[in-house]
């Protein structure tokens, strides 16, 4: 029983130890850039041995691809088990909400992903042109199904799918100046159901849908 319960008591401490770490050096890698960040610094901030972080992560370049491919997961988790016999406008709009929320609550995994993106993907080529493009490719094949069978308007399925992502990506990676134009000095956590709302609304009517009330709470006071 000791045994167990040592190595329960060991496992948990890893997956802890691996979350604060991963957190930690999103922040980093956002703050400095891939090349500025430094396992050291990452160790620093985790409050945790240096030798620790290269336990867990044998390099920075490992630590760095954990870190996007975390970041791509959670996105993409919500469409991972749709089929043609999906209401479209029910998946779209969870996509949306999801989207946002995933912006509002982690908006330094949005600007990570984006400052990849921007540099040329140099660490993301292989999963963009394989996993990620695979993954739209099945996602549109859905997105089409639904538009062969009449639930929705005839549009590309692809650029409806780009037009999410950067809609919803847009909160996060241009934070500071959607809140300067605002005046705001943060998000308020009402703001991911009045922004999923809005674009909800936008996208799905643009598409032939009429937004369900589902997934999105009703921010009005009517």
């Amino acid at each position: 029983m000791t045994g167990k319960k040592n190595s329960y008591k060991l496992g948990k401490i890893r997956v802890e130890n691996t979350e604060k770490i991963l957190e930690v050096a999103e922040k980093k890698f956002v703050e400095n850039g891939f090349h500025g960040a430094s396992m050291q610094m990452i160790a620093n901030e985790a409050g945790l041995p240096k030798a620790n972080i290269h336990y867990y992560f044998k390099s920075k370049e490992k630590l760095y691809d954990e870190v996007l491919t975390r970041i791509i997961g959670s996105w993409n988790s919500v469409l991972k088990d749709i089929t043609p016999d999906d209401d479209p406008a029910e998946v779209l709009e969870r996509f949306i909400y999801k989207k946002v929320e995933l912006a509002y609550k982690f908006p330094q995994a949005s600007k990570l992903f984006a400052l990849e993106i921007i540099h040329g993907a140099p660490h993301l080529k292989d999963h963009v042109r394989i996993d990620m493009r695979r993954w739209v490719r099945e996602k549109a094949k859905v997105i089409q199904a639904w538009i062969d069978q009449g639930k929705m308007a005839k549009v590309d399925p692809v650029h409806l799918i780009f037009m999410i992502w950067s809609s919803t990506q847009h909160y996060a990676d241009f934070e500071s100046q959607v809140l300067a134009i605002m005046n705001r000095a943060e998000y308020e956590e009402e703001d991911i159901n009045t922004i999923s709302e809005f674009l909800a609304s936008v996208i799905l009517r643009g598409v032939g849908l009429k937004p369900t009330g589902k997934i999105i709470p009703n921010t009005r006071n009517d």
